[in-house]
């Protein structure tokens, strides 16, 4: 039997928006490692529903479990309110404490994420129809920043797809387009935050790198 690998989080880790079944950097790092892959990774999941809903179904001793979450909590936050933002950040950081805390009973090899930033730097939302935030990208730091000092706690290793990423978002084309494979390989977004073709690839080969660290 091969080793198992379970994708737990959101849509950075799904086929849907990479062009279709097997593109996605799950399914991408899988088969570049020769593991059975069960994504249990969902669009628009948040840290919450990761913990709630997700969490339950990682079963016996995988070799290898992935960690996409927090961009949600981010966005439904600046959506009801901007200033629920930093409460965001505290649950989220709480959320990933509680899951490494289970995960680390079956001895898997894990990776988590850093959430990228689409706007590249300039914490221009308005092509997203969202209102600015004050002090929003510190924000997205701190989150950041949580996620690393979390997983150095529980020795998981760490994908820092926000370093990986930047000049790949707004600065780089238009993110709001649909397009799985746009001709601008320079361009990893698509419909305003998910990665596409290239931006799967750039998070399989972080994740690779990851864990090879």
């Amino acid at each position: 039997m091969a080793p198992r690998y379970y994708a737990l989080g959101d849509s950075m880790s799904i086929d849907d928006y990479a062009g279709g079944p097997g593109l996605g950097a799950a399914s991408l790092l899988a088969d570049d490692l020769g593991i059975d892959l069960l994504l249990l990774a969902r669009d628009g999941a948040t840290s919450d529903d990761v913990l709630r809903r997700q969490l339950g179904q990682v079963a016996g001793r995988p070799a290898l479990i992935t960690v996409t979450m927090g961009g949600n909590d981010l966005l439904t936050a600046i959506v009801e309110s901007p200033d629920k933002v930093p409460a965001a950040v505290e649950a989220t950081a709480a959320n990933y404490d509680a899951l490494l805390t289970s995960l680390a009973a079956t001895g898997a090899r894990i990776v988590v994420s850093t959430v990228y930033d689409p706007t590249d730097g300039t914490g221009d939302l308005s092509w997203a129809g969202l209102p600015d935030i004050d002090e929003g990208l510190a924000l997205l730091e701190s989150m950041n920043a949580a996620i690393r000092s979390v997983a150095a706690r529980h020795g998981a290793a760490v994908a820092d797809l926000h370093v990986a990423f930047l000049g790949h978002g707004a600065q780089a084309g238009d993110i709001t387009r649909p397009d799985s494979h746009p001709d601008n390989r320079e361009l990893w977004l698509c419909g305003h935050i998910e990665p596409n073709a290239w931006g799967a690839q750039a998070i399989r080969d972080t994740w690779r790198a990851a864990l090879r660290r």
